[in-house]
């Protein structure tokens, strides 16, 4: 077996409905994504691909991500989730990188990037989680975060306080997007804020997947 035949593998979970409007193979655009995604910078991918015998910018790596449109999906039932956020500068300003983590597969649920952090963008999250999730069974772990408990209390889901036990596994995630965007310092410099949440959460998607 090649080596491009190993990364090419399983690419189910990659939508390239885009691909009509490219240049490029399918295959190769299946790679780039994965190994962009997986912890290779722009430039490293760029590389690799022209040890393939493909040369394409930069530029058009990062588009291939951007057009592909990755999040996460599912329509599972948890009995309980992890929810937390964490700081993630864009242009040197500070965001807000919300998470729904399942604590028994380690895997993101639903992935949002806000300017802030409200009650009403924390109902946002999870009205957007319910519509991915069956949650009203649910038990939420969070930290005792006042917009976080408001926002649960306001839709009538249950929560429990907890620092530690299950509600480490959104922790876990969050230090693996710390340490991947750790390339870019836990900035994204001379991006739009949707830009920077569409690899967000892609991320997740490969995440999920790996």
């Amino acid at each position: 077996m090649t080596e491009f035949d190993r990364l090419s593998g399983d690419i189910e979970w990659i939508d390239l409905e885009f691909v009509e409007r490219e240049r490029t193979p399918e295959q190769i655009i299946e790679v780039g994504i994965q190994l962009h995604l997986a912890g290779l910078s722009l430039s490293n991918t760029k590389q690799y691909l022209e040890r393939l015998g493909v040369e394409r910018s930069r530029t058009a790596i990062h588009n291939w991500v951007q057009k592909a449109d990755l999040q996460p999906a599912g329509d599972g039932a948890p009995n309980q989730i992890a929810v937390d956020e964490t700081v993630i500068r864009i242009n040197n300003e500070r965001h807000w990188l919300y998470a729904a983590v399942d604590p028994e597969t380690n895997e993101f649920l639903h992935v949002r990037l806000f300017q802030t952090r409200t009650t009403q963008l924390t109902v946002l999250f999870l009205r957007e989680l319910r519509e991915k999730q069956q949650i009203e069974q649910t038990t939420f772990l969070v930290d005792g975060a006042h917009y976080l408990k408001a926002a649960l209390e306001r839709l009538g889901l249950r929560f429990q306080i907890s620092r530690h036990g299950n509600r480490n596994a959104v922790e876990r995630v969050f230090r693996e997007v710390k340490r991947r965007t750790s390339s870019f310092s836990n900035t994204f410099s001379n991006v739009e804020p949707p830009t920077a949440e569409s690899w967000l959460q892609a991320f997740a998607v490969w995440w999920n997947r790996c």
